[in-house]
């Protein structure tokens, strides 16, 4: 009996550990992200998610007989379709990201395994509870066994281990992209303090709405703040072909204030230009004065800027580009 409640408590240590990540780092967007289907993306369910999974994770560990059985099979249910959204968001797009424990991670094969391994321990709970006491359930049958409990806390703490992702606070962040201050690369350790991408809504060139923090985490962003009738502007804009072919790792993009069709500086190939309409981005960062640039990463975090003008974004695409490659870039790209 001890052994057959092993799998229903790491069952429910995963859904405590998924539900406070969320309630931690909530993310409105990582529905649409993961294709949930658009009818069951409503925001009173997202809002309740968390807390269903920290009921559900209740009622496995404490729960036997018929109604540790129905728990069961809600988890078996629940983690299938945490399985097949992660496969079907990483076969849509290799760089596809999920918020499954709160913040946004890309989805990896590791993502999949780890995914069909908490479906197996789902299996293995819903054909073993209903054998245990209707009220206390696993928790009460391993506690009747007190030789199980440094094995349960070991495993409890691999589960923790594993699913535990720091915030990155080095120059090397996942998405191989640079964390650089404002200060430039030589700034002190520590000077730039990175501050979450801004889970706001720009539209694309083409008309779509999207989330900020859910486009970068496709890829690193090198945004510019510019507009038409700017005359420092001028220069940004005409770099801007020069810096793409310079950074190819970072998706250059313009920001810009007019909707799509009232600028002449939209731009319609990828990457697309971002239509900031109601200055959500610029508020939600900081405010600066046009030209500017901020380095987002695919890792929902900020790796750099803002800085304005531009001698201070040469340079600053300068410092990326030497953290990249381990050196500045050539004297005709520099910032002199």
């Amino acid at each position: 009996m001890t052994v057959l409640a092993v799998a229903p408590l790491l069952v429910s240590a995963v859904l405590v550990a998924g539900a406070v990540g969320k309630l931690r780092h909530p993310d409105d967007d990582g529905w649409a992200a993961l294709g949930v289907p658009a009818v069951l993306r409503r925001e009173w369910l997202q809002r309740l998610h968390p807390w269903g999974e920290l009921l559900l994770a209740g009622a496995v560990a404490l729960l036997g007989g018929g109604l540790g059985l129905l728990a069961g099979v809600a988890s078996v249910a629940l983690f299938t379709v945490y399985l097949v959204l992660v496969v079907r968001a990483r076969m849509r797009d290799e760089g596809a990201s999920c918020s499954c424990f709160g913040a946004r991670r890309p989805i990896t094969a590791v993502t999949v395994v780890r995914n069909a391994w908490f479906l197996l321990l789902a299996v293995a709970t819903a054909g073993t509870t209903w054998t245990m006491p209707v009220f206390g359930g696993p928790a009460l049958a391993l506690g009747a066994d007190l030789s199980w409990l440094p094995a349960l806390a070991a495993a409890a703490l691999t589960v923790a281990l594993s699913l535990w992702h720091p915030a990155p606070a080095s120059a090397a962040v996942e998405a191989g992209v640079p964390v650089v201050g404002a200060g430039g690369a030589d700034a002190e350790p520590g000077e730039y303090v990175r501050a979450r991408t801004p889970a706001v809504p720009v539209m694309l060139a083409d008309g779509r709405t999207v989330n900020l923090r859910d486009l970068a985490a496709r890829g690193p962003m090198l945004l510019l703040a510019v507009k038409e009738d700017c005359g420092a502007c001028r220069p940004v804009i005409e770099a801007v072909p020069r810096w793409r072919a310079l950074l190819p790792e970072v998706a250059v993009r313009f920001l810009l204030w007019p909707a799509p069709e009232n600028s002449s500086l939209t731009e319609y190939d990828e990457p697309q230009s971002l239509h900031d309409r109601f200055m959500y981005v610029q508020g939600s960062i900081a405010d600066w004065s046009t030209p500017a640039a901020v380095l987002v990463g695919a890792d929902g975090y900020l790796a750099g800027g803002p800085v304005s003008g531009y001698d201070e974004i040469e340079a600053f695409i300068g410092d990326v580009y030497e953290v990249l490659h381990g050196e500045r870039p050539p004297s005709s790209t520099s910032a002199g």
